[in-house]
């Protein structure tokens, strides 16, 4: 383990005023994002889609790392650079995606475990040689009736200490990715009940592994009402809800946390970050691993069509440049329209 090279990565990828693309939708996840535009799913145009947005003018200024799939992390611009040479050169840190997705949590009806340990020490090794610095593991927790238990919990939280242990072997920085969906009815107050305990068991189970805290990155999710809510907290309720969540749980030497959009709308996800960011005294960096929400005006100004593709990158980069905002916590909703 070189402890000065993933801590420099880590803290990279929490700079301030940047945050973190998260444009690694695999190939089936990403034909869902096509369809709505009426694009064909093929290799060409996801490579066309993704060299739109890496090569958007100046996004170094906003974006600090990129989380890629494994076809991505191989492929490269038209001219033939490789998309991790090209986002390295411009002091972007490249990531990948290493887990094989959330399966069933067999006798635990509703509930899942993400697989992709096996053969993962020599894929990190190979991800390494491609350029990648950082890599994602996604557990996620769902809430429902009786759910979510003890023990998938538990199983998530030990493959998530694994998957670091592992991926510090190889130099590369974990992003340990806890996902508690917002999915389904239940109240703000439910889900912070919940992300306390998943918290407690992931930060149990990294100081078990002997995790160098200071050599990851932390990818929570907000404390937020269920899409399906009677009542929705409002965006000051899920900053503070969010906050004491992270407060109770997470260690200063952690440089800091990217959140995940989760399901909110581009707006939601921005307001919510700044609101954090505007509380002094934090011990960690707070920014941004969006998907959906840096992307999905990208994708409906782009269209699929090579002539749309300033209009694209314009798009991205307005984003962009909100999120980096919300990161200093100087995000108003008046930006939205500039």
């Amino acid at each position: 383990m070189n402890r000065s090279e993933l801590e420099a990565n880590a803290r990279a990828m929490v700079a301030p005023g940047r945050g973190i693309l998260a444009a690694d939708e695999s190939t089936g996840t990403i034909k869902k994002r096509f369809d709505v535009i009426k694009a064909e799913n093929t290799e060409e145009n996801r490579r066309a889609y993704r060299e739109m947005l890496f090569t958007a003018p100046a996004i170094a200024e906003h974006i600090s790392g990129v989380i890629m799939y494994d076809e991505t992390l191989r492929q490269k611009t038209r001219a033939g650079e490789p998309f991790a040479e090209l986002l390295a050169k411009q002091g972007i840190v490249p990531g990948i995606k290493v887990d094989a997705g959330a399966k069933p949590l067999a006798g635990f009806p509703g509930e899942t475990i993400t697989e992709g340990l096996d053969g993962l020490r020599e894929r990190l090794a190979e991800y390494y040689k491609l350029g990648a610095r950082f890599a994602k593991w996604r557990a996620v927790i769902d809430i429902g009736a009786g759910i979510p238990t003890r023990f998938a919990i538990e199983a998530n939280a030990h493959a998530l200490a694994r998957y670091a242990a592992l991926c510090q072997e190889a130099n590369i920085a974990p992003i340990v990715e806890p996902e508690v969906l917002m999915d389904g009815d239940h109240t703000l107050a439910r889900c912070e009940e919940v992300t306390d305990a998943v918290l407690d068991s992931v930060f149990g189970q990294l100081f078990e592994h002997r995790i160098l805290l200071e050599g990851m990155v932390l990818k929570p999710n907000m404390v937020i009402s269920g899409k399906k809510a009677a009542k929705r907290g409002s965006a000051a309720e899920v900053a503070e809800a969010t906050l004491r969540c992270l407060k109770r749980h997470v260690p200063p030497a952690v440089p800091g946390s990217a959140f995940l959009s989760g399901g909110q709308s581009e707006a939601e996800a921005t307001e919510h970050l700044s609101l954090m960011n505007q509380v002094s005294g934090l011990p960690w960096a707070l920014t941004f691993s969006y998907g959906r929400a840096l992307q999905e005006s990208a994708l409906k100004a782009w269209g699929g069509r090579a002539e749309n593709l300033g209009a694209g990158q314009k798009a991205f980069l307005h984003r962009a440049r909100l999120n980096g905002l919300a990161q200093r916590g100087k995000y108003t909703a008046s930006l939205e329209a500039a």
